[in-house]
């Protein structure tokens, strides 16, 4: 089936000397991978190796076999050319560690349109803005809400966060964070793109962050820690 379609580059790996295998999460179809022949070739002008930098946004025409194989591109292009993520260094290890989170997190070849849409509405506000620094920790928390575990905040005036179950009780568990950790939890909870950034000090944003990496461990089968997070933490420290 020939399909037209934006797709956010999540990965890239190189087979062989020339080619690559792309890994896209697609606005059709959900999360595909594709084989590239000769991307390190300059007579392949239309598959260029620029093209496939994490979390590129790109418009494709691909065959999709969906057969659980490797599919091929036909055409490629960047939908809309990003200013300052791969040239500011804080903009390019954010991406280098949220496209390694997205990596070990969504696994279905299904259409998730709504969560394309939050990601790619994401990363033009990234590319847009200079006050970044929570902004990878909103990303992962408000990405919850489209992989089916976004904390239950009914009960948020409550004292502990349960992170098996994703909620808020009176009475402190083996798997609930501690007071203190709650309580920042909650703050990143009420914190949007737009809002201040400064609302974590250095040492609470990495606790934030640390947290996260918990709960989506908790929640995902298989989901290993991100070998870009000690970059990530040496960058904002």
């Amino acid at each position: 089936m020939l399909v037209k379609t934006k797709a956010i580059v999540i990965s890239s790996l190189k087979y062989q000397e020339k080619s690559l295998i792309v890994k896209c999460f697609t606005q059709s179809d959900g999360l595909k991978s594709y084989f590239v022949r000769d991307a390190f070739s300059s007579r392949k002008s239309n598959q260029k190796i620029a093209y496939f930098q994490p979390l590129t946004i790109l418009e494709i025409e691909a065959v999709h076999k969906n057969k659980g194989t490797l599919e091929n591109f036909k055409e490629i292009k960047i939908v809309t050319p990003f200013h300052s993520i791969h040239s500011n260094v804080f903009k390019s290890t954010i991406v280098m560690f949220v496209s390694e989170i997205l990596h070990h997190s969504i696994h279905e070849e299904e259409k998730n349109e709504s969560l394309f849409v939050f990601l790619e509405t994401a990363l033009h506000w990234l590319d847009n803005h200079d006050e970044i620094a929570n902004f990878h920790l909103i990303l992962l928390l408000e990405t919850t809400k489209y992989l089916g575990f976004y904390p239950d905040i009914s009960n948020s005036d409550l004292p502990f966060f349960e992170m098996t179950e994703g909620v808020f009780t009176p009475f402190q568990a083996i798997s609930s964070l501690s007071e203190h950790e709650t309580n920042l939890f909650k703050r990143l909870i009420d914190l949007k793109f737009g809002n201040d950034q400064k609302a974590f000090h250095v040492i609470e944003r990495q606790l934030v962050l640390k947290i996260l990496i918990d709960y989506y461990s908790f929640h995902l089968d298989g989901f290993k820690r991100p070998k870009s997070l000690d970059v990530l933490k040496e960058v904002f420290s």
